[in-house]
């Protein structure tokens, strides 16, 4: 890809971003999100392989799909209501259609087929974009229409979803199909509290996003796309390895470590607004979870690696500077103890 096109597009998902967050306007939400779709397939399909021709049809077609389906909604609402503006999604049928697409444009179960799959067939940078950045839109609507939505579509499709992501994530072998499931399970506890608690469900994408990045950017460094080469990335960087270890405990959610954080105030907002069996559930649903974490941080540091294996070993790599994933993973493991103020913030 030449330097303008990269540049190009990479401006563009900015904009469009900017566009979709800042905008109350319906058609100025939807046209924030097709900038985003078109800016982010040249980063899918940049590589030619069958695969990522195959995920960039994949997604456009899933994201052309679920921007009609926003526009349906806005224009169903604007003709019964007369209202344009994002926080007046008053009409049933305009909810429902909102939420579905929505679901299809994040992944949420039952519309998260495509992601896995589109995960796999791109490379780690525009995977960790398409997990992080590339949600933040659909988020975002999300918090704006909260009121509107219904809540026990919601929370059916929140449980399902970190139902699946745990299930699914256990028996693959692909790092970046683990970490597509983990973002299916994540979502779930997000559309949770959204319907009570909407700054509590971007503080849980903030701090899902910070953990995530670290994550990629790690496995990114080290070159490891499957089980087997991360078992024998530790003798390349057996430092960054430990660190990748802590993250990967802190997106299962152990505590003392930051990922505690958002599944401890979700908890407990749930049981204040009398849900305690969903909270009960969703909690048992995330130890499906954990269980992959927990093989992915067994490989990263604690398997030695095999004395004959079928992968080369990089014993020299361009070793870029670390600093970046230093400070991001001091953030991903040592933000327990700002809990105090963030019942104030939410």
């Amino acid at each position: 890809m030449s330097p303008l096109t990269k540049l190009i597009s990479y401006l563009s998902l900015l904009l469009g971003t900017t566009i979709t967050i800042s905008s109350n306007h319906w058609m100025m939400a939807w046209t924030g999100l097709e900038i985003n779709t078109l800016a982010i397939i040249p980063f899918i399909s940049k590589s030619h392989h069958p695969r990522a021709i195959e995920a960039t049809i994949k997604y456009f077609l899933t994201q052309a799909t679920a921007s009609t389906l926003v526009l349906f909604s806005s224009m169903i609402n604007a003709q019964f209501t007369g209202q344009w503006d994002l926080t007046q999604l008053t009409h049933p049928s305009a909810c429902l259609l909102l939420t579905v697409a929505i679901a299809m444009k994040l992944g949420l179960v039952p519309f998260h087929f495509w992601f896995p799959e589109v995960l796999q067939g791109s490379p780690m940078i525009t995977a960790l974009l398409l997990s992080t950045v590339m949600k933040l839109p659909p988020i975002t609507i999300l918090f704006l229409t909260a009121p509107s939505l219904n809540p026990t579509l919601l929370t059916t499709m929140a449980i399902a979803s970190t139902a699946l992501g745990g299930w699914m994530g256990l028996n693959q072998t692909q790092v970046r199909k683990i970490l597509a499931f983990s973002s299916i399970s994540h979502l779930g506890w997000m559309a949770i509290i959204l319907m009570y608690s909407p700054k509590l469900t971007m503080l849980t994408f903030y701090l899902y996003s910070l953990m995530t990045t670290t994550v990629f950017l790690t496995l990114n460094t080290t070159k490891t796309l499957k089980l087997p080469t991360l078992m024998t990335s530790w003798t390349k960087t057996p430092t960054l390895n430990a660190s990748l270890m802590l993250v990967l405990l802190s997106l299962a959610g152990l505590p003392p470590l930051t990922g505690f954080l958002p599944k401890w105030l979700i908890i407990q907002e749930l049981a204040k607004q009398e849900m305690s069996t969903a909270a009960v559930i969703i909690t048992m649903l995330s130890l499906l979870g954990l269980f992959f974490y927990l093989r992915l941080a067994y490989c990263s540091t604690i398997t030695l690696p095999p004395n004959t294996t079928n992968y080369m070993k990089q014993w020299h790599t361009n070793k870029p500077s670390n600093a970046p994933i230093a400070t991001l993973t001091s953030l991903s493991t040592l933000l327990l103890p700002l809990s105090p103020i963030i019942p104030t913030i939410t």
